[in-house]
């Protein structure tokens, strides 16, 4: 597909209705929370980034493509590209969400565009979301989104090691049950995550695939605990796969007031995700 066909989709707009009742915070706390926390309940205000399980996709079974993905084309374009990935992204927080609210979503296709990559096409889809609940817009997104072709094989990325003089880091066990367990609360079927045969043999990575937002919402837990509240604004990025069985390790690195760089890695010793966290001067 050429870059014009791309910029078709653009302005294309979704509104989506959700919410993160009671018992489905009960659940994602069960998955993610401190186990010296009790799990929010309604009224409470959402933590960071668990509005990421507030709308789950509702493709019927008949839509669903081979990879376990909703086919594309009703929203996000066919590209004509075999594999799409949660690239990275950035968020503002205006206001919190709460346990209990009834939520709204709109997505935008911002832009596409098509490059050339060391492996052959790929194409960057952005789509800004706008999430609100009782108090308006409460948390502005944009989402990065890759396509690429399935490779032959699979050749890992280059490798950044994970930082050497990190204020705080804690090691967090990665089971397939965890895998399972966050695409069940996303309604995630994407099959990278818990299929290892069709991961190994139609994907070809060597295990099974930790989600990006899962490790995001990871770093985000660290952010929050230095910073000592939500931040104002976050991005981050993903750079290298990571494969379910070993622990991950979350550093936070606070930089300035004002800043914690976080980053998830691997046991092998490198980086998988990037992120900062920005907190404004009171």
């Amino acid at each position: 597909m050429g870059q014009n066909h791309t910029k078709m989709f653009e302005a294309r707009q979704l509104t989506s209705s959700g919410g993160v009742s009671h018992q489905l915070a009960a659940q994602i706390h069960a998955t993610l929370g401190a186990t010296t926390a009790d799990a929010p309940t309604d009224g409470s205000a959402l933590p960071a980034l668990w509005h990421w399980m507030a709308f789950p996709p509702t493709a019927p079974m008949s839509d669903l493509g081979a990879d376990g993905h909703p086919k594309l084309g009703a929203f996000l374009p066919d590209l004509g590209l075999s594999r799409r990935m949660w690239a990275g992204g950035a968020l503002t927080f205006e206001a919190p969400l709460h346990v209990g609210d009834a939520l709204t979503k709109t997505s935008t296709i911002r832009s596409g565009t098509e490059k050339q990559g060391p492996n052959g096409p790929m194409s960057f889809v952005i789509v800004d979301h706008e999430i609100s609940g009782s108090d308006g817009v409460c948390i502005r997104e944009r989402q990065d989104i890759v396509y690429l072709d399935i490779p032959d094989t699979y050749t890992p990325p280059r490798k950044v090691p994970v930082p050497e003089n990190a204020t705080a880091q804690r090691d967090v066990p990665v089971p397939p049950t965890l895998l399972f367990r966050y695409s069940a609360l996303t309604f995630n079927a994407h099959r990278i995550h818990y299929d290892l045969q069709y991961t190994r043999d139609i994907e070809h990575y060597p295990g099974l695939v930790v989600h990006g937002p899962l490790q995001a919402t990871q770093a985000m837990q660290m952010a929050v605990e230095i910073g000592g509240r939500t931040p104002d604004r976050v991005e981050y990025r993903g750079i290298h796969p990571l494969f379910a069985g070993t622990d991950l390790t979350i550093f936070g690195t606070r930089q300035t007031k004002g800043q914690v760089d976080v980053a998830i890695g691997a046991a092998e010793g490198h980086q998988t995700l990037q992120g900062k966290a920005f907190w404004e001067e009171t």
